[in-house]
């Protein structure tokens, strides 16, 4: 029986460590996960670093129409380079095109108008002239005279009258013609098209919309906005060197140079995706331009950015507030009065 407990223990102690060695070697160390990208390594000693977004030198234009209507013919495509004035879109223009017409037959009719009245005028002119000088009321009553003088009189006014009318018409046919260039949207700068969101037949509607219907920008030369956090706006000097990284690849980096900063401290927009992220961070917006051969981005690319910072040892410390000096009616050393 005792030797029966003792085979029992020794079964079971086997089993436990066959057990336990089943569990370690069956489930092992999963490996650390590898990053999809290594992060960018700042080149400075001491920096702040940002997120940017690129951008044309003008910025994003988003163009727009100033009346609304169905699009007939959109005239560029994306990647087509346009000069300031050049036609983007149309917008249906029949009824603006018939409103044209009837301002020029009305002009034309103006002005045969005031050819009429000044052939009329100068017939009573005529007619008035031939008893004007006349002295002997016997041959041309005094009636007669009076009579030829008003109507010269009224045939003048009426010339007045048809030549401000021409001045209406010209006026109706110049609004009529702004009306139908309206129509056609233009270019407002030398640029390159981004984007475009109509197609003929859509409906373009006015004021700000959700996506604009076409967006413009000059490329020439590209900028880097970059969000630099309202708790390290104090450490950025304007002027200072930058490098920016093209995210995902940190071998792909560029110099750029310091272009302006915009005073106007916002809400940070640009989100990383981090989780110590803040939404409620205010950022100070730097620009920085990036020569367009200089790295290979498009406009709206995001990088990481680094702003070369002076170093604590090289940075000039604030001096010291000035103790305020005694009242000459004080004593120095009693602090009363003499």
């Amino acid at each position: 029986m005792r030797l029966s407990n003792k085979l029992l223990m020794i079964v079971s102690l086997a089993g436990l460590a066959l057990a336990v060695a089943v569990g370690i070697f069956s489930n092992p160390t999963p490996p650390k996960p590898e990053p999809v990208a290594l992060p960018a390594q700042a080149p400075f000693a001491t920096y702040i670093g940002g997120g940017g977004i690129v951008e044309p030198r003008s910025e994003i234009i988003e163009i727009g129409t100033s009346v609304a209507g169905i699009v007939r013919a959109v005239l560029v495509t994306v990647g087509d380079r346009v000069k300031a004035g050049d036609p983007l879109f149309l917008v249906d223009d029949r009824e603006a095109r018939a409103e044209l017409a009837v301002k020029e037959a009305e002009l034309a009719a103006a002005r045969a108008a005031v050819e009429e009245a000044r052939a009329s005028h100068k017939d009573y002119a005529t007619q008035y002239a031939l008893v004007r000088d006349v002295t002997d009321h016997r041959a041309v009553s005094r009636d007669d005279v009076e009579q030829r003088k008003n109507a010269e009189l009224l045939a003048r006014a009426k010339v007045d009258s048809a030549v401000v009318a021409v001045e209406s018409a010209q006026a109706g046919l110049e609004a009529a013609r702004t009306a139908l260039e309206l129509l056609t949207v233009r270019a407002p700068i030398d640029a390159e098209v981004l984007q475009v969101n109509v197609r003929a037949g859509e409906y373009a509607a006015t004021g700000v919309l959700d996506t604009p219907l076409v967006r413009l920008g000059d490329v020439t030369a590209l900028h880097v906005r970059t969000d630099i956090d309202e708790n390290d706006a104090w450490r950025f000097t304007p002027g200072t060197r930058a490098v920016a990284f093209i995210r995902g690849n940190r071998d792909l980096r560029a110099e750029m140079r310091f272009v302006r900063v915009e005073p106007y401290v916002v809400s940070k927009t640009q989100l990383s995706g981090t989780s110590t992220e803040r939404v409620d961070t205010r950022v100070l917006q730097v620009l920085f331009r990036l020569e367009k051969d200089a790295l290979p981005v498009y406009v709206g690319q995001q990088m990481d950015v680094f702003i070369e910072t002076p170093s604590p040892a090289t940075a000039a410390a604030p001096a010291a507030p000035a103790a305020p000096a005694a009242p000459a009616s004080e004593n120095p050393a009693t602090g009363g009065g003499q």
